[in-house]
């Protein structure tokens, strides 16, 4: 047996994917204090696993909510002051007094080495075995439990760096050095990776091994660029678990939408604490640029954009008597209203009172309810009657996670319109619809198992190493391939390896990456350029900056393939607001839904999942199980 697990702020999902090709699941509340104890007693409950995959927020939430480890940071003398200073860049244009982002490493804690290397790798002031030690001195007086090194341009000769890490791992400490975590151009990008990777690191080590000690067989991590790490590469390489969850969620619904006949689409992801939207396609399209809570992120890691909107969102009225919603969530302790212990009205607290959920129907039965604290919680929230003010937080939610949705698409010149949604996660389904008659979006599929989704794409999903080189400037491109590709091969050995590179214009400050082509390297960008930007420029020069290898071992993928079941399950009614009233509609099980079209409004129940089907909508399974939307 394998054993999926996507650990969310709510909820802890598990899915098993048995030796006769069944898959069960079932959801454990999280416990944010302990989550390796609900890891461990998920396991236990499951039964014996052979493999576990495991989907980790421990990176993210120490990022988020700033836990992570006190880190030294060592750099080349008079750069101590990269990470405050940052970019010049201005993302909110007009406000004069902005929010600046609190560095991870306290000025005190960096320190200057005395060394320096040139662009082309050759060497400006030795680095000397006295230097070497004074700098571990200074760490080790400063007592922390980790520490970053980034040199100046040590992604082209980091034998600098290498003399540091020698010398540090004396002292027993969490180390990472830039030219192992992120070898690639750009100082401030380079380095605010390596810090995160230590800021992170000793936690993600101290939870697996933890978890080690109570699973002793194969366990995998999920890695930000959709592929599968060993438990032993995710402690050396902990950034790149940061968006480990939602991975695994888009690797389940490419792979779904793909068996339905979708190669593209955009797939919402509607947790407990957040939504994670992407468009996907085969293969994924990776970003090298991404920003994790205003900190920049220099590793491949799958396109997605978060915001805080999800089931355990928070309403309030603001000063100005506005409603809002989130960022700020009540996740799973205390949790919505209706859980019983909090106070706070949320989304799940709205839906609740807008008859979307019912006291018995929580995790199928699993779970009760109690409807009277959501009423009461949501009267506290606004003005007026309670279902009114509900259905102004369900409008408010959409409303952010619409824009969500449109800056994956159209905001990088894809139509939305003629991709379908693919809902899931707990939350995505109540609000899949209305979203796509917001975007003009025809068609939405609700994936089987949509409740334990993310879960269930990390069983689907490869083993993957991502691995880079600068290359600004550089003549042997291709000589430098052939040595990315040996470590890759030496890495994972059997690996499909992939060639890509991050060109741009000769002049620009941002690249795009492509697939890498020798006999014609710039056609890809162009044509990715004009895609994005609107506009090509085919006789201007093109340049490389960083090139790329992705090794790719794949896993033995589960059938998913389902054989027609007859119709099971009679429909009742109930009073459900939707389409901006109140209606009675029929409310079926999932095995109740059969392959011809019906037309809505319809209630459908899941065991981590409902999704509401408002009136000018149809609703049907296909061969595989997923639920089928459509506007009519």
């Amino acid at each position: 047996m394998r054993l999926g697990i996507d650990a969310g702020g709510t909820f802890t999902d598990f899915v098993a994917l048995h030796d006769d090709g069944r898959i069960s699941q079932f959801k454990l509340r999280s416990n944010p204090e302990s989550p390796a104890s609900v890891i461990l007693e998920g396991i236990r409950r499951a039964g014996l696993a052979d493999e576990v995959v495991h989907g980790s927020t421990v990176a993210t939430n120490a990022l988020l909510e700033r836990k992570g480890a006190r880190t030294a940071l060592i750099t080349t003398r008079g750069f101590e002051d990269v990470l405050a200073i940052g970019r010049q860049n201005r993302p909110e244009l007009y406000n004069l007094t902005p929010r600046l982002v609190t560095p991870l490493v306290a000025a005190e804690d960096s320190i200057g080495a005395a060394e320096r290397m040139l662009h082309d790798g050759s060497v400006l002031c030795e680095l000397t075995d006295g230097e070497c030690r004074r700098v571990a001195q200074e760490v080790r007086k400063l007592g922390v439990r980790s520490v970053a090194i980034s040199l100046l341009h040590a992604y082209e000769n980091p034998a600098h760096e290498k003399m540091l890490a020698a010398e540090l791992s004396k002292l027993g400490i969490y180390l990472s050095a830039s030219h192992e975590v992120s070898p690639e151009f750009r100082e401030y990008e380079r380095t605010s990776t390596t810090v995160i990777n230590s800021y992170v690191g000793p936690l993600i080590d101290s939870y697996l091994e933890e978890v080690e000690r109570g699973y002793t067989k194969r366990l995998f991590i999920m890695q930000s660029n959709g592929g599968l790490l060993t438990a032993q590469e995710a402690r050396k390489h902990a950034v790149r678990t940061v968006l480990s969850g939602p991975a695994g969620g888009i690797a389940g619904a490419s792979h779904l939408a793909a068996l339905a006949g979708y190669p593209r689409a955009i797939t919402f992801d509607m947790g407990g604490t957040s939504t994670d939207v992407s468009l996907v396609e085969q293969p994924f399209r990776l970003s090298s640029d991404a920003l994790v809570d205003g900190f920049p992120v220099r590793v491949p890691m799958l396109a997605i954009h978060t915001v805080g909107a999800g089931g355990g969102s928070i309403a309030r009225t603001d000063e100005g008597g506005r409603l809002r919603v989130g960022p700020e969530s009540a996740g799973a302790r205390p949790g919505p209203a209706c859980y019983g212990v909090g106070e706070d009205a949320t989304v799940t607290d709205a839906h609740v009172v807008l008859g979307r959920i019912s006291a018995e129907q929580f995790l199928g039965g699993e779970m009760r309810i109690d409807p009277s604290r959501s009423e009461a919680a949501i009267a506290r929230a606004g003005s007026g009657k309670a279902d009114a003010i509900a259905a102004g937080i369900i409008r408010v939610v959409n409303s952010n996670m619409e824009h969500a949705i449109r800056v994956v698409s159209v905001e990088r010149g894809e139509d939305p319109r003629g991709l379908p949604l693919v809902a899931f996660g707990g939350g995505g389904a109540l609000h899949a619809c209305e979203l796509a008659e917001a975007l003009g979006i025809s068609t939405v599929l609700v994936p089987r198992d949509a409740g334990v989704l993310s879960a269930l794409g990390m069983l689907l999903s490869d083993q993957k190493r991502d691995y880079s080189r600068g290359a600004l400037g550089a003549r042997d491109i291709e000589q430098r391939f052939v040595e990315l590709e040996a470590r890759a091969s030496a890495g994972l050995p059997g690996a499909k390896l992939e060639r890509m590179a991050d060109l741009r214009y000769r002049g620009q400050s941002y690249e795009l990456t492509v697939p890498w082509d020798p006999r014609d390297p710039d056609r890809a960008f162009h044509a990715a350029h004009q895609q994005i930007y609107g506009y090509a420029d085919p006789t201007r020069e093109a340049e490389v900056v960083t090139i790329r290898v992705q090794a790719t071992l794949a896993v033995d993928k589960p059938s998913l393939t389902m054989e027609q079941q007859s119709v099971r399950g009679a429909a009742s009614e109930r009073r459900v607001f939707a389409g901006g009233k109140w209606r009675t509609m029929p409310v079926l099980s999932r095995t109740a839904v059969g392959t011809r079209s019906t037309a809505g409004p319809a209630l459908i129940l899941d065991y981590g999942a409902t999704t509401v089907v408002p009136p000018g909508w149809s609703y049907r399974v296909d061969a595989i199980g997923n639920l089928m939307l459509s506007r009519t």
